[in-house]
């Protein structure tokens, strides 16, 4: 499923226009990205939770050259599914 019929998806199940739909979802992943930014998470119980890893810097290899380098620290956004959602897709 890409943007358009995630788009088209809401605007179904909530009975609303397309136009407020997409607003929706942009607005959403505006949110989420401002506070992943500042270091935070948001929790969605049910769902799962989007949070902030923070990778250490690392020693890494050029793959075209094989020479060593170094990888510099940073922060890395991932999801943790929440158990509702897991048992939802396993189900059978």
């Amino acid at each position: 499923m890409n943007k358009s019929e995630l788009v088209s998806a809401l605007a179904e199940k909530a009975s609303i226009t397309k136009k407020d739909s997409e607003k929706f979802l942009a607005s959403f992943v505006e949110v989420v990205t401002e506070e992943l930014s500042k270091g935070g998470k948001v929790q969605l119980v049910g769902f799962g939770t989007f949070d902030v890893a923070d990778r250490k810097a690392r020693e890494g290899r050029n793959p075209q050259t094989g020479k060593p380098m170094t990888i510099p620290a940073s922060k890395a956004p991932r999801f943790k599914v929440g158990k509702a959602l897991k048992d939802a897709v396993n189900k059978k």
